[in-house]
């Protein structure tokens, strides 16, 4: 009989590490974010009232993003990532641009960092998650996860997954959905 009890608390025990560290979701791999509205080109329906976003969705929203700046040119581009109320800006998710050097080329949330070279930036890790983004674009594209701050969270640190696609050999998009709060590191404060 205690060995029952002790192999109950157990498997309780497990399973609350399981949900509190964020390993299940809905079973799907998808992350929360508002619903959007459509991309140019994209058709309306019940699907852009989704209140989650796959990692396919998110790869997705970057590839429309690439293909509408081939498409119009970098210049007509730039503008619309960089306009807050713009077709690529989704609630939480939102198109940036970067060039290889690390120069913010668009950003609707942060449009004062448009211009700046950010490589070397240490606050919040930005210059890594720029090392690794570029990193990850010249290899053709790919996920990174970073740690970064929150503007619909008041400014609180949380983990960004975040996709990035090379546009060609000046420049960069990404996108990427917040997962919730960042744990410091063991032994650190908040």
């Amino acid at each position: 009989m205690r060995a029952g009890i002790t192999l109950f608390c157990i498997i309780i025990l497990t399973c609350a590490l399981i949900v509190t560290a964020g390993c299940l979701q809905d079973g799907t791999g998808s992350i929360p974010t508002p619903p959007r509205s459509p991309a140019p080109g994209e058709t309306t329906g019940a699907a852009s009232n989704a209140t989650l976003v796959s990692n396919e969705t998110l790869v997705s929203f970057v590839e429309r993003a690439a293909a509408f700046a081939e498409r119009e040119g970098r210049e007509r581009a730039l503008r619309e990532f960089s306009d807050p109320n713009g077709s690529f800006v989704r609630g939480e998710l939102y198109i940036f641009a970067y060039d290889f050097n690390g120069t913010t080329l668009a950003h609707p949330i942060n449009p004062e960092k448009i211009g700046q070279n950010r490589l070397n930036e240490t606050e919040n890790g930005v210059g890594q998650f720029l090392a690794s983004s570029i990193a990850a674009a010249r290899d053709g594209g790919g996920f990174v996860r970073i740690g970064y701050i929150n503007p619909a969270h008041n400014r609180s640190l949380e983990s960004k997954l975040v996709y990035v696609q090379k546009v060609d050999d000046d420049w960069w998009l990404g996108s990427g959905v917040y997962s919730g709060p960042m744990n410091p590191p063991t032994g650190m404060s908040t």
